[in-house]
This record gives structure tokens, C-alpha cells and sequence, in this order.
């Protein structure tokens, strides 16, 4: 088979599992794996020599450290010291230490065959020690669950390890080394560390800064990408050189261009090699997967899937109660960082490479933590109720906090409930202030919650994904609902729960762009506030302003794209200040829900020729939350929501026409 007919094989089988994993809601990586276990030796067999592709798994892990190199940063250490140099750092050394003993008293009581050399314990427990940051982030994400207690602490761990991976790197090939020269070859490979590290970051900084510089001066992004490919491999090129790993120029090169200004250019560029040839490092670690194997030990391989995630569980779970969290948070830390980890391959692949792992142990290794990969979403899905059932006091907790947002929203009527109370909530809060409408704000960071609620805002902690925190702070008494966050999933969740308790009540939802647009409306959002478009338009009346067209001018030609843009800008809702002879004599807004019994239900629009009044239908919502599009064929039925659009006098006859 050619090379040509390989990599297509390749390719096609790296789509259609990547395909498969989206549709089943699953990290792209388990695709990989899964694809490198069906096309590999031990399978279909389509490469007799899977030395290239090996190769490429490997620059994979290079461009993997690098990107963890460049996000590396010591502000955002300082900021999560307490969980990182905390938690972090008593889970990976105690998972290391007390994987390694339990590995050689195992090892003393099994027969010769079946025993394991300390280094070969430690190396295996140094992959144990790893959770996957790729996987649990992204779920963490979806679920708006990075600012809270125990996303903290999973995000702190997540950190350390990261870092623990770089002395690792050095470790474990040094303990390839014979037993007489093992403690010189360790030695030597802490100074030539220190040493390189040292000097590539004393004076690596001052160098890189002035030599992209001067490359981005050329103003050619080609020369650019090329120059990071360079300073990339070169740096690994010069740590295995000295006799360490590949990964570890690799990072100390990310490390190095994070403190420059080209830091998010580079992080742009990267990402393609970054992302395509991680995939090849995940197909060749499937490729040494022999599922014959796998499925002649399926014992020993059930044990490796249970037995450490458990215990790691037990033990994150342990550490983070002894310092200080909650019972509920702690179980949840645990579960979430239970898994096998993405590094964990690479130390994996390190120790083989260093012949420390015998190939009839490797694979019901591999097997147990690919399992455990493709556990972890449905574990994390289920959190809460593994939790509920296991922490007695949790349910407890919930109750107070319901009962502290209900407190907050019990004297509350008519008013905004806004999800999110960042730079975007805080300043929509204030301006409902100096209108004197009430509002109540849910979010997630403690710390913001406790010092905006002493300065006197209306904020309290809760999770507005949850229907019982939406319920809580009044949903079926409010007048709006604004999601400030800009996450997608994230919305879609809230608009779902709005959908199903109280369909009446109309959502402003604030997105980056309007890429989502049709899903958050169809999902039941009453208007989409895309950043991007806002911000276009400000640009545009600023450009206009200094070119010299007139600021009158200006101000209605912006005017006149938001009213195209959105529906709900062409009037204005009544308020108990409008009732001026001028402020009479404009459009306004005025939403209505119609009751049963109502003369309009059944009729359309057409039918009911609203326009001859002089009221425009803005916007139809059915009772089941779901926005209709308004023609004059639409039927209203009983339950629907109306927002019209007309002056007082003519509003009036309207509502008496529907009524």
C-alpha cells in the first residue's frame, strides 16, 4: 500500500471518528483513539511499519507542551495559589508516592511474571497522577461551572499538573538507566535541567522578545509561522540533544514567547499544527492498543478502570475536605478529576519508549484509561445526583441556598432577573437602579457575590442554569430575564428552564456574535444581542463623525440599523414616569398575554388587522415559549405572548379588539 493510499486511509478514519464523537457528545479525542485501536497492527493492519505516523505523534506532543507553555503565566498562578500549590500539589505528590507503594506490595505478592520494578511503579503512577484537562474543562464550561467552588479547585489541580508534567519529563527518562548508574543518570539530569532551563529563561526572554520583533517587522505572516516552527523544534531539538525530552523545549519555548507581545498572534497561528497533530499523537497511542489482548484480560482491565478511579477519586475527594471545602464540593472535585489524563499518554508513551512497561501490561493500561476517558462525561453528568445520594448534609445546603435567593426575591415583583453578574450585569444593574426597577442577579463567583451584596446589590449566589435557583429568585413574577455570559450551551440551558416554567416571560440573551442567532430564538430568546454587531455600529458612527458628516445625521442612521436589527428598539416600554402629555404622543411598547376567553383567539392577524388602528405586532410568542414568526397568517391561541407597538390612545383600542 502506497503512502499516499495510508494517509487517506488515515484521514478518512480520523473524520468519521471525530464525526462519531460529536454526534455522541464526546471529547474528539476518544475518536482518535478509537480510530488509532481500529486501523493499527493489532486490527486492520493498513501500515506494516507505523514508525511515521509514530513521528508525528510525537511533534503532537511537542506542540501540546508548547501550548501549555504559552499559557502558562505567573499572575494567573499567583491568583489560584492556594489550590494549586494547595490541592494540586498534595494530589499529584501523594498519588505518585502512594500509587508507587501499592504497586510494589502488589508486585511482591504476585508471581515473578507479574512483578514490576520501582521504576516502572513510578512511572506508571506518574501517568496515574494526571486528569485530563481537555475533557473536564470543556464540560466545565459547558456546564458554567468554572467559578464555582469546585470548579476552582479542579481548575487549580488541572494547573498543577500541567506543570508537575515538566520535571516528569525529566524523570522518567532517566530511570531507563541500569541500577548501578540510575542515581548519576537522575543527577545528571536534574543539572542539565536546571542548567538549560536557567540560561534559556534568564537570557531567552530578552532574546526572544527582540527576534519576533524584528520578524513581524518583515509584515509576512508565512515568515512569521515558519519562524515559530523554528524557535519551537529548534528549542526541543536542543533538550533532547542535551538528553531530556522533546516536550520540554517545547514548553520552555512557549514559556518564553507568553511573556512577548505576540503572545495571541502566536496562539492563533499555532493552533492548526497544534490541533491536527495532537490527533496523530492520540491515533498512534490507539495503534498500541491490541483490543485481542484487551479482551483476553478483560478482568485485569475491568480492575484498572475501577480500582484507580475510585481511589482517585477517594483521595482528591479526601484532600480537599482536610483543607476546608464543603463535603459536596469535595465529592465533586474528586469526581471530576478521576479520570486518565491526556499527559498520562505521554508519560505512558515515555516509560515505553524507555522499555519500563512490559507490552502485556501496556495495553490493559491503555484500556483502563481510555474507559475512563470516555466515562468521565457521563460521570460529570450525573454529579449532582451521585453527590445528593452520597453527602447527606448536600441537599441541606441547596435548601439554604433557595432559601437565601428566595429571600432575596421575595419582596420582588415586575422585576429583572439578570444570569451573571460580570462587567455587563453590574452595569445593566445600575442603570435598572436609577429607573427604579427591581432586579436580582445570580452568579457564581463567591467572591464577587459577597463583595457586590456589602456594597448593597442585589446579588446573590446561584446557579442560573438550575431551575430551582430561576424559581427561587421569582421567575414567574418577572418582567425580563437578561443572560449576560456569553456561553452559548450556557443560554441555551437557561432559555430551556424559562421555556418550561414560565414560557411568558421574555429573555434578552447577550451573545459574541450572531452566529447563534437562530438556535437562541428558536431555543425561545425574545432578542439576541450580538457584541460584534454593537460594536460594529459604534465604529462606524465614530468613522462617520470624524470624516465630517453631521452628528445628527450619525445618531439616526445608527438609529435606523437597530431598528432593522432589532425588533423590540422600535418603541419603548410604559413606565409610571411617562404619563407627560409628550411622552403620550410616542410609541411605546406593551406586552400582553392572552387570556382565556379572549375574542382574538382563533383569528389571525390578518383577521384582526391591528394596523388599521395604528399598532404594529412586534413579536408573538406561543405558550410554550417558542418564537413564531409574525405574518398575517399567523392563528393566536390562548396563552400567547404579544408585544405591540403603538401610542396610547391607539394601544388602548387594540387591546380591546384582542380582549
Amino acid at each position: 500500500m502506497s503512502a499516499l493510499e495510508i494517509t487517506l486511509i488515515y484521514l478518512l478514519a480520523a473524520v468519521l471518528g471525530v464525526v462519531a464523537c460529536r454526534y455522541l457528545r464526546l471529547p474528539p479525542m476518544i475518536g482518535y483513539l478509537a480510530v488509532g485501536v481500529a486501523i493499527g497492527p493489532h486490527a486492520m493492519a493498513v501500515s506494516k511499519n507505523d514508525s511515521a505516523i509514530q513521528h508525528l505523534g510525537e511533534f503532537g506532543v511537542v506542540f501540546l507542551m508548547f501550548v501549555i507553555g504559552l499559557e502558562f503565566n505567573l499572575p494567573k498562578l499567583r491568583a489560584m495559589r492556594r489550590h494549586v500549590f494547595g490541592l494540586g500539589l498534595l494530589q499529584v505528590v501523594l498519588t505518585i508516592v502512594g500509587a508507587t507503594l501499592v504497586a510494589m506490595g502488589l508486585s511482591s505478592l504476585l508471581p515473578t511474571e507479574w512483578g514490576v520494578r520501582w521504576q516502572t511503579a513510578l512511572a506508571l503512577s506518574s501517568a496515574l497522577a494526571m486528569s485530563s484537562t481537555a475533557i473536564v474543562v470543556k464540560l466545565m464550561a459547558e456546564r458554567l461551572e468554572l467559578d464555582t467552588e469546585h470548579g476552582k479547585r479542579v481548575m487549580g489541580v488541572l494547573l498543577f499538573q500541567d506543570l508537575a508534567v515538566v520535571p516528569l519529563l525529566v524523570l522518567i527518562p532517566a530511570l531507563g538507566a541500569s541500577g548501578e548508574a540510575l542515581a548519576g543518570a537522575l543527577a545528571l539530569a536534574a543539572l542539565k535541567a536546571t542548567v538549560l532551563v536557567g540560561v534559556l529563561l534568564v537570557g531567552g526572554q530578552h532574546v526572544m522578545r527582540h527576534w519576533l520583533t524584528l520578524v513581524a517587522r518583515r509584515k509576512s505572516s508565512e515568515l512569521f509561522v515558519l519562524n515559530l516552527l523554528l524557535i519551537t523544534l529548534g528549542l526541543a531539538w536542543l533538550t533532547e540533544f542535551a538528553g531530556l525530552s522533546l516536550a520540554l523545549g517545547a514548553f520552555i519555548a512557549g514559556m518564553l514567547i507568553s511573556e512577548t507581545k505576540f503572545k495571541h498572534q502566536v496562539e492563533t497561528d499555532i493552533r492548526p499544527f497544534h490541533d491536527v497533530l495532537l490527533g496523530l499523537f492520540f491515533i498512534s497511542i490507539g495503534m498500541l492498543l491490541d483490543w485481542r489482548l484487551v479482551f483476553e484480560r478483560w478482568p485485569l482491565v475491568v480492575l484498572l478502570l475501577f480500582i484507580p478511579t475510585l481511589l482517585k477519586a477517594a483521595l482528591v475527594a479526601g484532600l480537599s475536605r482536610l483543607l476546608g471545602a464543603s463535603p459536596g464540593v469535595s465529592l465533586r472535585t474528586g469526581l471530576y478529576l478521576a479520570q486518565a489524563g491526556e499527559f498520562g499518554f505521554v508519560l505512558l508513551a515515555l516509560a515505553r519508549g524507555q522499555g519500563l512497561i512490559a507490552p502485556e501490561l501496556l495495553n490493559p493500561i491503555l484500556a483502563g484509561m481510555v474507559l475512563s476517558m470516555v466515562a468521565t462525561p457521563f460521570i460529570v453528568m450525573y454529579s449532582n445526583r451521585i453527590v445528593m445520594k452520597l453527602v447527606a448534609s448536600e441537599w441541606l445546603m441547596q435548601s439554604l441556598q433557595m432559601t437565601n435567593i428566595a429571600r432575596k426575591s421575595i419582596g420582588a415583583n415586575k422585576h429583572v432577573i439578570i444570569c451573571g453578574y460580570g462587567r455587563c450585569g453590574q452595569n445593566l444593574a445600575r442603570m435598572l437602579e436609577q429607573e427604579h426597577i427591581p432586579y436580582v442577579a445570580l452568579d457564581l463567583d463567591p467572591d464577587r457575590v459577597q463583595q457586590a451584596s456589602a456594597a448593597g446589590d442585589s446579588v446573590v449566589f446561584g446557579d442560573s442554569s438550575r431551575s430551582q435557583a430561576l424559581m427561587a429568585a421569582g421567575l414567574a413574577r418577572a418582567s425580563a430575564v437578561v443572560i449576560t455570559f456569553v456561553s452559548v450551551p450556557g443560554a441555551l440551558k437557561v432559555l430551556d428552564c424559562i421555556k418550561s416554567h414560565a414560557p411568558q416571560v421574555p429573555v434578552i440573551v447577550r451573545t459574541q456574535d450572531d452566529a447563534a442567532l437562530e438556535r437562541l430564538q428558536e431555543a425561545g430568546a425574545t432578542e439576541v444581542v450580538p457584541e460584534a454587531i454593537e460594536g460594529s455600529l459604534m465604529l462606524a458612527s465614530h468613522a462617520l463623525a470624524l470624516v465630517g458628516v453631521p452628528m445628527r445625521r450619525v445618531i439616526r442612521m445608527v438609529q435606523e440599523q437597530r431598528d432593522a436589527r432589532y425588533n423590540l428598539l422600535r418603541g419603548f416600554f410604559h413606565g409610571s414616569d411617562d404619563n407627560s402629555g409628550d411622552e403620550l404622543q410616542h410609541e411605546r411598547l406593551v406586552t400582553m398575554v392572552l387570556p382565556g376567553g379572549a375574542k382574538s383567539i382563533g383569528q389571525s392577524l390578518a383577521q384582526l388587522n391591528l394596523e388599521a388602528l395604528g399598532v404594529r405586532v412586534m413579536s408573538v410568542r406561543k405558550s410554550g415559549g417558542k418564537a413564531m414568526e409574525v405574518n398575517a397568517g399567523l392563528t393566536l391561541n390562548f396563552g400567547d405572548t404579544l408585544v405591540l407597538s403603538g401610542k396610547a390612545e391607539e394601544l388602548s383600542l387594540a387591546e380591546d379588539r384582542l380582549l
